[in-house]
């Protein structure tokens, strides 16, 4: 069955972590996984879950917290694409209550949600607190950081079966906090795996007088349009600089807590499928999220922390792959003492042309997975309809409610026009280029 499931995502074999993890899950009651952002984590706790549900148990059996609702989501789409047939549902903020509790009318076997959301549906007995035996906390420390203590403590202190728990993050902390009630724990430390040493380049650019908006701008123009996240530390630096953008007619993506969910969902769904190459955002882009290798990582904004500045820069140079990061310089700042590195510093042309547009464009379904649409029938419609080569078609994503469908940018127009009678299973359906 591990062949069939590694096929699914076109890996022939495990890495030395997810092997090691596997061993450890199945056999140690209490686990920690530290392992960097990118190198399968998701998988490697997943695999051996598979392997302790059982057809017999209704009711929920596994009990996954994440620090957001994206990781949660991509969690649950991991699940699903590896074919496994027990039910998996994700709750969270701003998903609709009343979905979610029509959901445990016939429970999932694994739940997946945000401590707020779960604590939540426990208070409201919503979901049988004695069934799950096992407590998975994703990004644990992540989850610290964003409060999210108390609903932690709440959960496990009101899980009483629980009969193994597994951590997993890619940060080192001093220690495991007593709420998780865990005294002995079987460590796995990847942190420093030299199989997955990135080769990661560091650059600074200095900026003249305070506000450092032209020289990120002759930046982004430097880097044409390869992948490139853009890190702020505020909401407000976020929306600053995606006004420029805008004002430039550079599309761009922005991401940060302050957004209403189906905003964030659609830039991070076109930066994967590269309608979008530039992604501006906070330090909740920094892990935790399935987005693609980029090209370049900038810090326009210091990060305040070690790992603030760890987590950012492994966004890119993953996996043995190339990359650089820029920090830039305003006036009178200097490097946090945490940067033991000097990086090179790089003097930037003027008068750069305005990047390359991207290469793919996004067409908008409004249908998804609840309306009984999947990935087959939209290949089925662009590819037969819209007269698609299998080239011209990019990355496809279903949703609840609504689809999308990455196309190459010089193609939209045609395809458009070919599809705008069709149906998809008999239903007329709005189909739309998302801008």
């Amino acid at each position: 069955m591990l062949h069939t499931i590694l096929q699914k995502f076109n890996i022939t074999a495990l890495n030395s972590m997810q092997t090691a993890a596997i061993d450890a899950i199945q056999n140690k009651p209490n686990v920690l996984l530290l392992s960097p952002t990118g190198s399968g984590k998701t998988l490697a706790f997943l695999l051996p879950l598979v392997n302790l549900l059982s057809t017999k148990t209704i009711g929920v059996q596994v009990l996954i917290l994440v620090p957001s609702r994206e990781l949660g989501l991509q969690i649950e789409q991991v699940f699903r694409q590896m074919g496994i047939l027990f039910k998996v549902n994700c709750c969270y903020g701003g998903h609709p209550v009343k979905t979610e509790k029509n959901n445990f009318i016939q429970p999932p076997a694994i739940l997946i949600g945000t401590p707020g959301r779960i604590a939540y549906h426990i208070r409201n007995r919503n979901f049988d607190v004695l069934n799950p035996k096992i407590l998975v906390l994703d990004e644990f420390d992540k989850s610290l950081e964003f409060g999210f203590e108390a609903d932690m403590a709440f959960i496990i202190e009101s899980l009483h079966n629980l009969n193994k728990k597994i951590l997993t993050s890619a940060t080192k902390m001093e220690v495991i906090p007593p709420f998780t009630g865990i005294k002995n724990i079987f460590e796995l430390n990847f942190l420093n795996n030299i199989e997955q040493k990135p080769a990661l380049s560091l650059k600074t650019v200095l900026a003249e007088g305070q506000d450092k908006l032209a020289t990120l701008f002759n930046l982004i123009c430097k880097t044409d349009n390869k992948t490139s996240l853009i890190f702020c530390n505020h909401r407000d630096a976020v929306e600053r600089i995606s006004q420029l953008l805008y004002d430039k007619q550079i599309p761009h993506g922005t991401f940060h807590g302050g957004m209403e969910q189906p905003a964030r969902e659609k830039s991070l769904t076109k930066f994967r499928n590269g309608s979008y190459t530039i992604l501006v955002t906070t330090d909740l882009a920094s892990r935790g999220l399935d987005i693609p290798e980029t090209a370049y990582v900038i810090h326009y904004q210091l990060p305040h922390s070690i790992d603030a500045y760890t987590h950012r820069n492994g966004r890119t140079a993953r996996m043995k792959a190339n990359g650089t990061a820029y920090l830039i310089l305003g006036e009178n700042e200097t490097l946090p003492k945490f940067i033991t590195d000097v990086p090179e510093i790089e003097t930037l042309p003027f008068n750069l042309p305005l990047p390359k547009p991207a290469n793919w464009v996004t067409l908008y379904i409004a249908a998804g997975k609840k309306d009984k649409i999947n990935k087959i029938d939209i290949v089925g419609l662009l590819l037969k309809k819209g007269k698609l080569n299998k080239t011209e078609l990019g990355l496809i994503e279903v949703a609840d409610h609504v689809s999308y469908a990455a196309i190459k940018n010089e193609k939209i127009a045609e395809v458009l026009l070919l599809i705008k009678h069709e149906k998809i299973k008999g239903k007329k359906v709005k189909i739309g280029f998302d801008m």
